[in-house]
């Protein structure tokens, strides 16, 4: 029997689960298919870290380190929906539901003094940020907009925000003293063991990370921001905000970098406040406020306090004395600096791009604003566009070309900030970067506060990313660029790798070049805006980053993307698209029982995944719900059965109804196998015949709130029920 691991995760995705995944089970049998459902939610993860405080039928498997084990195998087939990749908030949120659901969990200890604080910090640690990713990615990544996906874009443009050549909205972004600018890089030509040491100006050493293995041929980096500079910084983009009267809003990623962005998201926030966290300094001291978790939680700790009224004006005439914050809800209040996992880059910069520039006002009005990206390595990219967009106007979605993504992301490759390779260093001295024999690699002098990161990237990876790229741009007969910077320094390194082994493939006839970042998405914005397609090779952040800018500017959504990671060891990883969990989508279908959320990554990602099972285990079943599907697929887009986005129009539920009904229609019309044809036939036309019927049902469970036992950690029964509230699809889907 064929396997495919069908994830459960977070939020929104974890709901459309509830009420696709009977019908992916009901349709999969039929080329004896077996769908296996590991849990790999933040509340499942956080479970499976404590099973020593659980009783035993409360005790859950680490579905997630037997995923990553399976992930090395040939007969890997994983369907893996987006994460929360949870900040220290939404951590905190998830253990106090689970405790309220019974769940004897210890509270995080943010700031862990004892050693069994400690060793709850570092279980819970696992937890936060992108922890799902590295794992499961032992491939790298080959993202691009099907065809079908593609072509309906073109025919139902979204809308585009209208781009004045003199807007005021630019990217501020440090000079010196930030990663860009520190970054040393060495490729280590044989195996070994590498450590990270602190050695204090005092004369004390501290073994911040201790022995860990080396490959031979693989790159290692380190960098270092500069608190005092980032500090400056800030307060140099704030008087340019306010000189040219426009918004001031900082764009991050604390979720996936969660060490270094909530950290750098702290800074911004205390130089911004800097006259009310010095005006309370003891105060704030004494209910232990921390400005990395932002105004959300300062103004949690300060109600009730004799002075909550007083710090709550104080802070209102600093942002009224300007520059203006920026808004993530203008309705609610909350401001680009409330919490630090509200601020994610990829998302806020490509909505910006896609919006004219704009982000919301306090009066819910748009306006130009300055955009805080410290960091040189990425600022530029983000630069680049946003001056292209300056000089040559919004794309049309009608003519636009397309910009797949070959990602190195493989073997955890680049994973800056997300691991456990970042510190916030205290005191002054220098970080030294040994190998087992005392050798120093790598070095950098810190100051007290400073960041210090280094990461890793395997040189297995990089030729499989090199390889991957050649027969990409072979396959779809399309210019490739590797967007890699020569001053950077762990570019350079990357660079000599790539150009080495590209020798090893035939280029006879392929366009293949390496261009710094900002020359890159010049030519590639040259080139789409001719309507010519341009594959984009890149590194793991900026794959990150590329894979939600040019989706949004296509497709209006980055949830539309075909994501492949063929697996090194010859197994498949389908991922369901970029965009996130959907957090918003989940708060109005508990408000009102409409989910916005689409679905179509996970078709996308099922017909990909049903048809590696077919090419690797050589059934022939599998390739004929693959096809049925791709035919559904497209059916599903020429009729625009996505969600809508109001009560009373079809939502999440209605979707998977229509896509089930086309999958049936194809799959009973084919001539291949007559046994599947034969059971799908009255399938179809019972989902036909009672089209009429099930849509009432469907619609008629709308519009009223919807309790599904917990946000992080639902009850399966009252999620399924919700999910599924149409007895006469069910009958049809359970009966197959």
């Amino acid at each position: 029997m064929s396997k495919i691991y069908y994830t459960l995760t977070d939020e929104a995705p974890m709901l459309a689960t509830h009420s696709f995944l009977p019908i992916v089970k009901a349709f999969t049998r039929a080329a004896n298919i077996e769908i296996e459902v590991p849990d790999i939610s933040l509340a499942g993860r956080i479970l499976a870290n404590f099973p020593e405080y659980l009783t035993d039928d409360q005790r859950t498997p680490d579905a997630l380190s037997a995923l990553g084990e399976l992930a090395t195998r040939p007969e890997a087939n994983i369907i893996k929906l987006p994460n929360v990749s949870a900040s220290v908030p939404q951590l905190e949120e998830a253990i106090a539901e689970l405790q309220s659901q019974g769940y004897a969990l210890p509270n995080y200890p943010a700031e862990p003094k004892t050693d069994e604080e400690i060793a709850i910090n570092k279980k819970y640690a696992k937890a936060l940020g992108s922890a799902v990713n590295p794992v499961l990615r032992e491939g790298n990544s080959d993202r691009r907009a099907p065809k079908a996906v593609k072509n309906y874009a073109k025919a139902n443009p979204h809308r585009m925000g209208v781009w004045a050549a003199d807007s005021k909205t630019s990217v501020a972004h440090m000079t010196s003293g930030d990663f860009f600018g520190t970054e040393n890089s060495t490729t280590v030509e044989s195996e070994g063991k590498f450590r990270i040491v602190f050695y204090a100006a005092d004369g004390e050493t501290k073994v911040l990370k201790d022995f860990a293995p080396l490959k031979a041929g693989e790159v290692i980096d380190s960098s270092v921001m500069s608190i005092s500079a980032l500090r400056s910084f800030v307060a140099r983009a704030m008087a340019e905000a306010k000189e040219k009267d426009v918004l001031l809003s900082a764009h991050l990623k604390a979720t996936m970098m969660k060490i270094s962005d909530p950290i750098i998201f702290g800074a911004i926030v205390e130089t911004y406040f800097k006259d009310v966290f010095a005006k309370y300094k003891d105060t704030f001291a004494s209910l232990d406020i921390n400005p990395n978790f932002g105004l959300a939680t300062l103004n949690e700790k300060i109600a009730g306090h004799p002075l909550e009224a007083q710090i709550k004006a104080d802070i209102a005439q600093t942002i009224e004395n300007g520059p203006r914050i920026a808004m993530v809800n203008s309705d609610k209040g909350i401001t680009n600096f409330h919490v630090s996992s509200d601020v994610i880059v990829d998302a806020s910069m490509a909505a910006l791009v896609r919006g004219g520039g704009k982000m919301w006002n306090a009066d819910g009005a748009e306006e130009d604003t300055v955009c805080i990206i410290p960091d040189r390595t990425y600022a530029g990219f983000y630069d680049a566009i946003i001056q292209d967009m300056k000089r040559n106007g919004a794309i049309d979605p009608r003519t636009f070309g397309s910009v797949p993504n070959v990602g190195l992301m493989a073997q955890k490759a680049e994973e800056y900030g997300s691991h456990d390779k970042t510190f916030q260093i205290s005191g002054d001295g220098t970080v030294k970067v040994e190998d087992e024999n005392g050798n120093v690699l790598l070095e950098q002098n810190v100051c007290d506060g400073d960041i210090f990161r280094a990461c890793q990237t395997k040189d297995a990876p990089i030729q499989d990313w090199v390889k991957l790229a050649v027969n990409r741009a072979r396959l779809s007969n399309t210019p490739a660029i590797f967007w890699l910077d020569h001053d950077r320094a762990h570019d350079a390194q990357i660079i000599k790798k790539v150009e080495t082994y590209l020798k090893d493939h035939d280029l006879t006839g392929l366009d293949i070049r390496i261009m710094d970042v900002k020359d890159a998405m010049t030519e590639t914005l040259r080139r789409a805006r001719e309507g010519n397609d341009t594959i984009s090779v890149s590194g793991n952040v900026l794959r990150d980053y590329l894979t939600d800018m040019f989706p949004i500017l296509e497709l209006g959504t980055s949830a539309k993307m075909l994501s492949i990671v063929p697996l090194m060891n010859g197994g498949g990883l389908f991922e369901t698209g970029a965009g996130g969990s959907a957090p918003k989508h989940i708060e109005q279908f508990l408000h009102e029982g409409y989910l916005r959320w689409d679905s179509l990554g996970e078709f996308l990602a099922l017909q990909a995944s049903l048809e590696h099972l077919s090419q690797t285990q050589g059934n022939a079943k599998a390739q004929i719900l693959a096809d049925a599907l791709d035919e559904a697929n497209a059916k599903f887009l020429a009729n625009d059965k996505s969600p809508a986005r109001k009560v009373g129009q079809i939502d999440n539920r209605g979707s998977h109804y229509y896509l089930a009904m086309y999958w049936a229609e194809s799959l009973a019309a084919q001539a291949a196998d007559a046994e599947i044809a034969a059971k799908f036939a009255p399938v179809a036309r019972a989902m036909k015949e009672n089209e009429a019927k099930i849509n009432d049902e469907l619609i008629g469970a709308q519009g009223r709130p919807q309790n599904v036992g917990g946000y992080y950690h639902p009850n399966t029964a009252k999620a399924y029920a919700a999910m599924r509230p149409s007895a006469t699809l069910n009958a049809i889907v359970d009966g197959i």
